[in-house]
């Protein structure tokens, strides 16, 4: 990476403090129970761990706007609670980080989403899952599109962080997009396969490789598979940009004119890749806002994805972190 790039990248990064982000998504806890085996049960095969500690975190796309809150962009947050202590939960913990919570709306008989990870020597051995998973009801539909229309003049930008519960739904999808758009504001997606051909025309979309497998219904074995499909996405959703995230080979970045680019991962070790698609899809979004090209915001991205898949659980990317990685490159 040439020293004109790196500067470009730390006054970008500086930059995020004055960007405002609006995040619209399926919100939930993370929570981790951490301990160790040594016996297995003579209940079951199966392996008798030992609690030594628990933790837990916003989740989904409230682990978007946790990365945000750590990059220093002024965050917005609009999703689904439920009245219970989960709900209560994220409310104070992002209002600590100084996000503005204004857009969690309270669904009465739904739950907060909450999955519950045990990890032990390292190694996530089972996850449970407390949540609803159906379609928000059609008032709460109309709290957020009032929501997003109240406040899109304000933001630099729009994220859609789509984890299949029930808040991105094709109505509030439409309204989204249609809103920003008219505003021309940026808009992008961590999409999933449920509504994936619904993004037409928005910014940047971040799936996985698995995602774009099953959208187009066909393998993928190669990076030329890779660029194959790229292009077929970026053709039938009329994108301006698109990013393919590949886990431990990094990612690939496609924009309309231009030949695709590999970006091989900067990560040194690949412990858990939990939440690194928040960690893509915020950084990426807080470098486009901040005026960085997508190449660039790929770029960026990737080096906070590989910070955060050297860590277990759940975890998010600071700006400090962030200029130091690249620095070091």
């Amino acid at each position: 990476m040439t020293q004109k790039i790196k500067e470009l990248v730390r006054k970008s990064v500086e930059g995020f403090r004055n960007r405002k982000i609006l995040v619209i998504g399926d919100v939930m806890i993370d929570e981790y129970i951490w301990g160790t085996v040594s016996r297995i049960s003579p209940e079951a095969p199966v392996p008798v761990v030992v609690v030594e500690k628990d933790s837990k975190i916003p989740g989904g796309a409230t682990n978007v706007v946790n990365n945000l809150a750590d990059l220093g962009t002024s965050v917005f947050v609009c999703g689904v609670i439920g009245q219970d202590n989960s709900g209560k939960f994220i409310k104070n913990y992002l209002k600590k980080k100084k996000v503005n919570v204004e857009g969690l709306i309270e669904e009465a008989g739904r739950p907060t989403s909450r999955k519950t990870r045990i990890v032990a020597h390292q190694q996530q051995v089972v996850r449970v899952d407390r949540e609803k998973a159906r379609p928000i009801k059609p008032e709460t539909i109309k709290k957020i599109i009032s929501f997003v229309k109240e406040k899109i003049r304000q933001m630099d930008a729009v994220i859609l962080s789509d984890y299949g519960k029930g808040v991105v739904v094709p109505p509030v999808i439409e309204n989204v997009i249609k809103t920003a758009r008219q505003y021309s504001k940026i808009i992008t997606v961590d999409p999933k396969i449920e509504h994936f051909f619904l993004y037409k025309g928005v910014n940047l979309i971040t799936p996985n490789h698995n995602e774009v497998s099953q959208a187009l219904g066909k393998k993928i074995l190669s990076q030329d598979d890779i660029y194959v499909a790229g292009k077929a996405i970026m053709k039938k959703l009329q994108l301006k940009s698109l990013l393919i995230t590949q886990s431990k080979d990094g990612m690939t970045v496609f924009q309309k004119g231009k030949a695709p680019r590999h970006i091989p991962t900067h990560a040194l070790e690949v412990y858990d890749v939990t939440g690194a698609g928040d960690t893509v899809i915020s950084t990426a979004t807080a470098a486009l806002a901040s005026g960085l090209d997508i190449e660039e915001s790929a770029v960026l991205s990737n080096f906070a994805a590989g910070i955060v898949v050297g860590e277990v659980g759940t975890t998010t990317i600071s700006a400090k972190k962030l200029i130091q990685a690249v620095k070091d490159e």
